[in-house]
């Protein structure tokens, strides 16, 4: 596995501090969030999943704690828009430049407007995608927040 991806590339180019850490990638589990936590023995809470979504039309990037679930309405107040929807696998992967289960915030072929769930910069670290499976970049919430230039909101149910 390339630990060199366009999102370590990204951060580092940033000069943000990260940690990469890889785990074993199953394509099989029904929620890869909570297989990340449970393979790199962390709390669920604190590995994030990156959501591509659709706000009136526009593509958008939402990151939440892997043991919750997207609040469409309040995804879209976040973007103050009107209506918010999943994006397709296949238009995240071409937006983004990363296989599904392997979309990463950072370096993404094109950069969206981005908002992360406000429990989450609570906490004292978080993991996140690093551009491909099994590969998990941990890193403080306020340096998140500062490389994306994301907003905290609360996205969750």
């Amino acid at each position: 596995m390339s630990r060199t991806t366009p999102a370590t590339l990204a951060l580092t180019s940033a000069g943000i501090p990260f940690t990469l850490v890889t785990y074993d990638y199953d394509a099989e589990a029904a929620r890869i969030g909570l297989q990340a936590a449970e393979e790199i023995g962390v709390p669920a809470s604190i590995v994030l999943k990156t959501l591509m979504v659709e706000v009136d039309g526009k593509p958008a990037c939402v990151v939440v704690p892997s043991d919750q679930e997207v609040n469409m309405k309040k995804v879209a107040a976040a973007f103050s828009g009107k209506s918010a929807h999943m994006m397709k696998p296949a238009d995240a992967e071409r937006l983004t430049g990363y296989k599904v289960g392997g979309i990463s915030p950072f370096g993404q072929r094109r950069q969206v407007p981005t908002a992360i769930e406000e429990m989450a910069t609570l906490e004292e670290e978080v993991y996140l995608n690093g551009g491909q499976r099994g590969l998990q970049v941990r890193i403080r919430p306020d340096d998140l927040i500062r490389a994306l230039g994301a907003t905290a909101a609360d996205l969750v149910r």
